[in-house]
């Protein structure tokens, strides 16, 4: 972080701080329990993801298995599942909650889901904001506070802080669905359903305290600049 922020605003980051770390550690520990625990049927997770897909006509999407824990995603533009070994090969409540998450943002991408589309335009946007932003934002302030610059970061940082934000209701929505695939389609029984919840919860939490972390800087860059 550039030292010109470290000042007093910098404990304005703390709940973020600590919310990340605690989500950190929730969502580990979670999968770490519940990927102990074997589902009734004996699921895969890619099998489970194959079901929901299947069952909303969504054949065409594809599922690949490959990276490391947790980097499970679905890519809106080549139309894949990527799911990661321990998820696509695991027959566990876990596995089966994560990779039915992952097809649960398929079947947001068929149906058109507004947030899901705003938030795959922002993509590149958020990332130059988040990176660029904070660049401008010092030039500004090391060139004799030049407002114009500063202002610019600030602006082109709220793209990264609004993308954390539409991020919330897509992954929310997307456990959602998850779950009542799970349920509707017995691929979890109704007493296995408390351990899927509990891992997309945990995973939940992780992005409110990304879009917690996200507010919170802006809100100092607002502050820095009217010094």
């Amino acid at each position: 972080m550039p030292l010109f922020l470290w000042d007093w605003t910098i404990f304005l980051l703390i709940p973020a701080l600590l919310l990340t770390i605690v989500a950190q550690v929730r969502v580990t520990s979670t999968f770490n329990r519940y990927k102990e625990v074997p589902s009734a049927r004996g699921l895969t997770g890619a099998q489970g993801a194959r079901m929901l897909l299947d069952s909303s006509g969504l054949g065409h999407v594809g599922i690949q298995i490959e990276g490391g824990r947790l980097s499970d995603h679905y890519d809106p533009r080549s139309k894949t599942l990527t799911l990661s070994p321990e998820v696509a090969n695991g027959n566990s409540l876990a596995a089966l909650g994560v990779a039915a998450h992952e097809a649960g943002h398929a079947i947001q991408d068929a149906e058109k889901y507004a947030f899901l589309r705003a938030r795959s335009s922002m993509v590149q946007g958020a990332a130059l904001g988040s990176n660029v932003g904070f660049f401008l934002f010092f030039v500004g302030l090391v060139l004799g506070r030049n407002t114009l610059l500063m202002n610019i970061g600030i602006v082109m940082f709220s793209l990264f802080v609004l993308f954390t934000l539409v991020t919330l209701p897509v992954e929310i929505n997307a456990s959602r669905r998850a779950l009542a695939g799970l349920a509707s389609h017995n691929i979890l029984l109704p007493d296995e359903m408390r351990g899927a919840r509990a891992v997309l919860s945990a995973a939940a939490l992780t992005y409110v305290a990304a879009a917690l972390m996200a507010l919170l800087n802006l809100l100092r860059l607002v502050l820095i600049s009217r010094r």
